[in-house]
């Protein structure tokens, strides 16, 4: 199976999905959803989930660890952006930052840390520990991501994935920003 996927990917036999990345011939699905929940006063304003790229950067880093002996990156942060940016599957952590407009209008020194339980039902998530940003001006935030740099507005690392979010977000400052990323993959 190792090898048959890793053929269908190197032969671009693959299909962007709205949920995320199809493996028509190896009938896999790999995918993920950002979920954010916006705070205000103590009081939970709205809840929100929206698909996201899993960027090449992101499919290689995945692939050559688990099939090529790759190093493991072991933790991962979430980045907000402020521009109006859909990001797209050649982003990578050199260019994200740039690209979507990162906002480091929240308190925290950095990027909040992605923290993750182990996989369960072909799912991994940090739904127990979201990643948290007290927003400390007025902003709209459009979208977040997944990256292995902890430095707001780095440019090194591994981009694993972006999400612009269906509707955006008006955010002030004392607002909490809670997110939580599930990546699945399914047998489609």
């Amino acid at each position: 199976m190792e090898k048959e996927f890793l053929k269908e990917v190197r032969n671009g036999h693959y299909e962007v999905a709205d949920n995320g990345l199809y493996l028509p011939r190896a009938k896999v699905l790999l995918g993920g959803v950002f979920t954010h929940e916006l705070y205000r006063g103590g009081e939970l304003i709205d809840v929100q989930s929206d698909s996201n790229t899993v960027v090449n950067e992101g499919l290689n880093h995945i692939l050559n660890v688990v099939f090529h002996g790759g190093t493991q990156v072991p933790t991962w942060y979430i980045g907000l952006f402020e521009g109006n940016y859909t990001p797209q599957p050649t982003d990578t952590a050199a260019n994200i930052a740039t690209n979507a407009t990162e906002s480091t209008a929240y308190s925290e020194t950095a990027r909040p840390t992605w923290t993750e339980a182990a996989a369960a039902s072909q799912q991994i998530t940090n739904s127990a520990s979201k990643a948290t940003f007290t927003i400390n001006a007025t902003k709209t935030i459009y979208g977040a991501f997944l990256i292995s740099n902890s430095t707001k507005s780095g440019t090194t690392g591994t981009l694993a994935a972006a999400s612009k979010f269906a509707a955006s977000r008006a955010v002030v400052s004392a607002d909490q920003l809670l997110i939580t990323y599930t990546l699945t993959a399914a047998d489609a």
